[in-house]
């Protein structure tokens, strides 16, 4: 069948729509047409340099499945859902409860299947996608069981199109990772999508929530969605018992390591290249540090719980018409807006 997608024809171009070709669901293959995208970082990130070409990105779908295949049995034609990261199901890591750190986890950044194929093509020729097993930034996507998670049907598509990343990744390392008791100082370091989520759910438990970011407008953000404080910049004193950082930075690593409380705990979510540890400020204070993909999220659990806490995400939320991908995409990256969500249909 035929499906407009937004197709990445060079390594850094623009989101360009053009028409596709889309295959039937294989047997254990869900297909959803699409009605919100979310634009994540990562989407931006990973087209500057993606050497499989033309692509179709996009990891934060919300739709109505269209067709199933013949194993599927969690979903039916007609169900609204939302979209996440896939993972195999049945390596140690998935039947352990962590789908986030499947052991197949390029099933997620291949471009492909697993055997090699793409369900999308354009006059004939290959048009990659399968991305997070789904490349949403398209009318309908090819995705499976253990990233479609179904909500209720009358949730906003574009409210329930960053549940599947950004929200999770934010939201789910407090509540999955840090779970703090009522009272407990949680330190949000950037105030990005991912960022202001970790401040809701934080607020949610009834921590002490400090909000960094250098942004007037995302601290202020911050501060309405319940942050006792939002700063600039890292005090030089005060002590935090668990550290979220979403920026990626050295620096800002290192100074977060030092806000923390003896035996305090920081979680790594944000893209980044190196850093430095202090060995010693880690060792003699007893701190954790750990790496979080997801929000350690299993989606088909945790999304629900994200509905059910009716977090404002309407508040970080810039909607777009699909036609406009490319000036939602640029908003982002700029920083002038906090979520952009795609209208697709």
């Amino acid at each position: 069948m035929r499906a407009v997608a937004a197709l990445v024809e060079s390594p850094g171009g623009p989101f360009t729509l053009r028409d596709v070709e889309i295959e039937p669901p294989r047997p254990d293959e869900i297909l959803v047409r699409i009605t919100a995208a979310g634009i994540c970082h990562t989407d931006l990130i990973m087209r500057r340099n993606w050497p499989l070409l033309p692509m179709v990105f996009g990891h934060e779908g919300a739709g109505v499945v269209e067709a199933v295949g013949s194993q599927v049995t969690s979903v039916v034609p007609g169900d609204a859902v939302c979209l996440s990261f896939r993972s195999c199901g049945e390596c140690a890591q998935c039947r352990g409860g962590a789908p986030a750190y499947c052991l197949r986890s390029a099933l997620n950044s291949r471009g492909a299947r697993a055997d090699g194929s793409s369900p999308l093509s354009r006059d004939g020729g290959v048009v990659y996608g399968n991305f997070f097993g789904q490349s949403s930034f398209a009318t309908y996507a090819v995705a499976y069981e253990s990233n479609t998670v179904k909500i209720p049907a009358d949730l906003s598509p574009v409210l329930a199109a960053p549940l599947g990343c950004s929200v999770q990744t934010g939201a789910g390392t407090v509540l999955n990772v840090f779970d703090p008791a009522p009272g407990a100082t949680v330190l949000v370091l950037g105030a990005g999508s991912v960022g202001l989520c970790a401040v809701m759910a934080a607020v949610a438990r009834g921590c002490t929530v400090i909000a960094i970011d250098p942004v007037e407008a995302r601290r202020d953000l911050a501060t309405s969605f319940g942050a006792s404080s939002a700063l600039p910049s890292l005090p030089n004193s005060g002590r935090a018992d668990f550290a979220i950082d979403t920026t990626g930075r050295p620096d800002v690593i290192d100074r977060a390591l030092r806000s923390l409380q003896r035996q305090g705990t920081l979680a790594l979510v944000g893209i980044g290249a190196k850093a430095e540890i202090d060995i010693m400020t880690v060792m003699t204070n007893g701190l954790r540090i750990r790496g979080v993909i997801e929000g350690d999220a299993v989606p088909t659990s945790l999304i629900p719980q994200l509905i059910d806490l009716q977090l404002p995400l309407d508040k970080i939320i810039t909607e777009y018409p699909f036609t406009e991908i490319e000036t939602a995409a640029r908003d982002a990256f700029a920083g002038r807006v906090v979520k952009p969500v795609l209208r697709v249909s």
